[in-house]
């Protein structure tokens, strides 16, 4: 054991000296590995314990040298993992061929000879990985030493997870897999490591900033901008690729619409400030320099005209962005209010990003058991809807609540109880209301009983903006929606076009007859396949029984900690 903890050690001196300079009586020489790395400051390298009692602090060591003090560093993270994965549970099995053994942590692929016995550890960063072998897009022999969303990916599908043989998500994974070795390789420059890093405070950066002229930090990799049609798995493979990356690491995955949430109300604390967004960039840099932005889209002429100057001073700061979107970069904003203030940052976007279309026409969400789920689709169902409500809420009783909101606002509603929120359509979109009412709904309740959507049309176009965005929030949220409808999804919103999908107009059609039939509205004509693909994926057996399965999660750890409490 020691030979072997004295060769991992390497270039460090032994770790029977440290036994010895500490004294060290444990009988389990195991217990010696749980010297972790905690703190690094100037000179001085810190050691806890992490056995019971858990940040017991052992010894200060000082080195003078900064390079033997990351190679201790080094070592004593790779003690610290191996003690780790010792505690899990794991189970052994026979290798009949020759593989590869991949550690997700340092990167490192040990051949195992054949017929060798290996354990598979329940550890989420270890696993074993075989050749990619789907015929649609063959990956080369070289990714099966690589780790990340690639490898994660195969992985998935192996475990039946996910659809094999989709070229175009693959080729979307190369885009990932290749922003993913370049972070990697570039963590330090990019001062992704958020324990690596001195940082001063956003205000701190401005005042020096009025002082001292600063020069652009901006990051030598480039980010990524996928977009493509509806339920191809833009968010998926984001997903996918944002929980591959190193816990330790500075970077966010957020919806679009909450981060401008975000957004304007830093901007609200900060007013006063002779630039109040270069201190919120200053923020939003310093809490994450990867920042991952599901279903960019901008329709509101406040967030175009913000946009440009925000990221200009977050790609200043080094800010790597990952995006997803319906739209590709110069189809953003299209038609919008004084849009050549927005163009700039369209160019800006292109710069920073790579743009990269997910061309596959299959819509995933569709692929789901679509089945009736809680969509009812008739006229006069009110009291059915009712007595739905009254299923979900059990023995609770109903009654008027309210729901905190952005800002110290609240939102009434008009029957709570459950966890679960009944409301006629027009009082939740019928009115002046936003994603930050939706998200504070959501926040609050996890079951959404809407009763009386209408077919969409030239004369309730805002009440289908509201309601897109809803269904958005909730999808985002997990949320379960329970409604009543005029029609299916697709009928909800047929009347709705994009202007290249009017016809042309004949002597038997007047333009009198074509106001009255369609809707033509470009941003609600892109938007609404997105609202029809979710609502059938939320109606779903596979989405439905997610939902029941975390609310039942989320019920267990609230009834553990009530006992806690009433033990306490």
């Amino acid at each position: 054991m020691w030979q072997w903890l004295s060769d991992l050690a390497a270039p460090c001196t032994s770790v029977a000296s440290i036994r010895d300079r500490h004294s060290w009586n444990g009988e389990d020489e195991t217990e010696l590995l749980g010297l972790v790395a905690a703190k690094t400051v100037v000179g001085r390298f810190r050691f806890y314990h992490i056995n019971p009692p858990v940040g017991e602090l052992i010894e200060d060591l000082h080195w003078s040298s900064g390079l033997k003090m990351r190679a201790v560093a080094r070592s004593v993270h790779q003690f610290q993992s191996a003690l780790r994965w010792q505690t899990r549970s794991y189970s052994t099995g026979v290798v009949r061929r020759r593989k590869l053994l991949t550690n997700s942590y340092f990167g490192l692929a040990h051949e195992l000879p054949n017929n060798a016995k290996v354990g598979r550890f329940m550890h989420p960063a270890v696993y074993g990985s075989r050749a990619l072998s789907f015929n649609a897009a063959p990956v080369t022999n070289g990714d099966i030493h690589k780790e990340g969303p690639l490898v994660e990916y195969e992985r998935r599908i192996v475990a039946g997870e996910l659809v094999d043989g989709d070229a175009c998500q693959v080729g979307t994974l190369r885009e990932l897999q290749r922003l993913y070795d370049q972070l990697v390789e570039s963590a330090d420059v990019c001062q992704l490591d958020r324990y690596a890093t001195s940082r001063k405070s956003a205000r701190s950066r401005w005042l020096w900033s009025r002082f001292i002229p600063q020069s652009s930090n901006a990051s030598p990799v480039k980010g990524l901008y996928l977009y493509g049609g509806v339920g191809t798995g833009k968010t998926m493979l984001m997903d996918l690729f944002f929980e591959q990356l190193q816990c330790s690491w500075r970077k966010k995955r957020i919806h679009f619409h909450d981060f401008m949430l975000n957004v304007h109300s830093c901007l609200r604390k900060h007013q006063g400030v002779e630039d109040p967004l270069e201190v919120v960039a200053g923020e939003i840099s310093d809490e994450a320099i990867l920042l991952c932005l599901d279903e960019f889209m901008v329709n509101d002429v406040a967030d175009a005209l913000i946009l440009n100057r925000l990221f200009r001073h977050l790609f200043n700061n080094g800010v790597i962005l990952v995006a997803t979107s319906n739209r590709a970069p110069d189809n953003l904003y299209e038609r919008g209010l004084q849009r050549d203030l927005f163009l700039p940052f369209i160019a800006a976007l292109k710069e920073r990003c790579v743009v990269h279309e997910i061309g596959s026409a299959v819509d995933y969400r569709k692929l789901t058991s679509a089945e009736q789920g809680f969509y009812f689709v008739g006229k006069d169902l009110s009291s059915f809807l009712q007595g739905k409500f009254q299923e979900l809420i059990g023995d609770h009783e109903a009654h008027p609540e309210e729901a905190e909101v952005v800002m110290g606002r609240t939102l009434k509603v008009p029957l709570g109880a459950n966890g679960c929120a009944y409301f006629p359509f027009e009082e939740l979109c019928d009115r002046p209301m936003g994603a930050a009412d939706y998200f504070g709904l959501c926040k609050k309740y996890h079951t959404l009983a809407l009763d009386g959507v209408p077919i969409f049309g030239p004369h309730n176009r805002t009440a289908a903006y509201r309601f897109v965005t809803l269904v958005d929030v909730m999808y985002e949220n997990k949320g379960r929606l329970m409604c009543t409808a005029e029609g299916t999804p697709s009928e909800l919103f047929e009347r709705i076009v994009t202007i290249q999908q009017v016809a042309p107009r004949t002597s038997s059609r007047s333009r009198k007859n074509d106001d009255l039939e369609l809707c033509v509205d470009n941003e609600l004509g892109f938007a609404k396949d997105r609202t029809i693909s979710r609502l059938t994926e939320m109606n779903s057996k596979e989405y439905l029984e997610h939902h029941a399965a975390a609310l039942e999660e989320n019920n267990s750890h609230e009834d553990l900690n009530l006992d806690k409490t009433v033990q306490a």
